[in-house]
């Protein structure tokens, strides 16, 4: 069985030479290329974003669907230059950081990235955990335990090459698509106020704005950025320029169609929390809750649904939450721990949110801020890196496009700003 799952990943390979090389031709083309975004587009569809659009479409209804699509461009462009920074150096942003930069800095970048591991790990393992428990009608704890054991199983596929993981990881984002794809025919959804919500942008009082803030951490991922490139840049290795050129192109139409979907889906699950809770119920804030309305109003199908979403989100977000922690710290330290010690350490802050009483909800909406806090620091290296000629050489960003990312950047800055300040005052 290993052997046969190890070829996997090598007719994979072969199948992209055949490409390159002009052998393959028609759709079966991009079917190679499928995995990188892929993998990374699970961050965009876990657990925090369930919990930030839940809060999003509740408490706001459509209104703030133009914050998830400004998520999600960012986001798209961001993976984009990740992907092409992997594919051109053959190095993720992690190692180009720990081997450009001066140590005390790239030392408070991994402090940083770390602390956003954690936050990434504390909200995809809660969610994960909430949908199997209330699904299965058991204690939280029990949920935890559960989902720790098969986020590890997916873990272990890393040891028989790339694809088995890609693979499984896809099969998930799929699980979770079509979930919310039957959730938008069970709920009704008034389609003219999300076509105004969506192009028409407003903030109705602060509490939009740390929601909102909320859906922008849960969606741009600090630990997306740095896994994407190690994962394109390890992936397959061109051998002359023209490859070079062309996996380029490939993986630029992977991150359009990978996170496209995962956008349509956060739309989704905003616009289905609108069509179910806004009128009647605005002030579900928890998932709990969520699920325990959804049963009398739409039926055990919508909330099995909404549950089976959460729980293959969770285990798939979480999974590839440890392998970006994996990458990030053996790239920035030169060095890593033993996988079981790095999902036990990541593990225990949700243990700990449990164990003190904490609504599991809150703790996942509050984790997405912090994720919005810390986003620019890898989005700054990236922008720089991506433009400089010694790193790239004739790859660099091109002027409007280095001048669309700062200004992306910028956007997300200042937003974590006005939050900042408005939390002090």
């Amino acid at each position: 069985m290993p052997e046969r799952r190890k070829s996997l990943s090598a007719r994979t390979a072969l199948d992209v030479r055949e490409v390159l090389d002009g052998r393959r031709r028609g759709l079966r083309i991009l079917l190679p290329f499928a995995g990188p975004a892929v993998v990374v587009s699970v961050a965009y569809i876990d657990p925090g974003n369930i919990a930030t659009n839940l809060q999003a479409g509740a408490g706001y209804g459509y209104g703030l669907l133009w914050v998830v699509l400004f998520a999600n461009l960012v986001a798209m462009l961001f993976q984009a230059i990740s992907a092409r920074v992997g594919l051109v150096t053959g190095a993720s942003l992690a190692k180009i950081c720990a081997r450009s930069l001066p140590r005390p800095v790239a030392a408070a970048m991994w402090i940083v990235s770390e602390i956003a591991a954690m936050a990434t790990d504390l909200a995809e393992f809660l969610g994960g955990a909430i949908g199997l428990a209330l699904l299965a009608h058991l204690p939280l704890i029990a949920g935890m335990g559960i989902t720790a054991a098969l986020s590890w199983a997916l873990l272990l596929l890393q040891g028989r090459g790339f694809r088995p993981i890609e693979l499984t990881v896809g099969a998930l984002v799929g699980v979770i698509a079509i979930a919310y794809l039957a959730e938008l025919i069970l709920v009704p959804i008034d389609w003219r106020s999300v076509a105004r919500g969506t192009f028409v942008p407003t903030l109705a009082d602060s509490q939009a704005l740390l929601v909102a803030v909320g859906i922008i951490g849960a969606t741009v991922m600090p630990h997306a950025l740095f896994l994407h490139s190690g994962l394109t840049g390890e992936r397959i290795k061109p051998a002359t320029e023209e490859d070079r050129r062309k996996l380029l192109r490939y993986s630029n139409v992977e991150v359009v169609i990978a996170l496209g979907v995962a956008g349509i889906v956060n739309m989704a699950m905003v616009a289905m929390a609108a069509g179910a809770f806004h009128e009647g119920h605005p002030q579900i804030a928890e998932i709990g809750d969520a699920y325990r309305t959804l049963t009398p109003l739409f039926g055990a199908t919508a909330a099995g649904f909404y549950l089976t979403s959460l729980m293959a989100s969770g285990i798939s977000s979480s999974a590839v939450g440890t392998m970006a922690g994996q990458l990030i710290m053996r790239d920035f330290l030169g060095f890593a721990v033993p996988l079981w010690l790095r999902r036990l350490a990541t593990m225990v802050p949700s243990f700990v949110v449990v164990g003190l009483g904490v609504d599991a909800t809150r703790a996942l909406v509050a984790s997405q801020v912090v994720l919005s806090l810390a986003v620019p620091v890898p989005m700054a290296a990236l922008i720089a890196f991506a433009c400089r000629r010694q790193t790239m050489g004739p790859y660099r960003l091109s002027r409007p496009m280095a001048a669309l990312a700062i200004a992306s950047a910028l956007i997300v800055i200042a937003l974590n700003i006005v939050l900042v300040v408005d939390a002090l005052s």
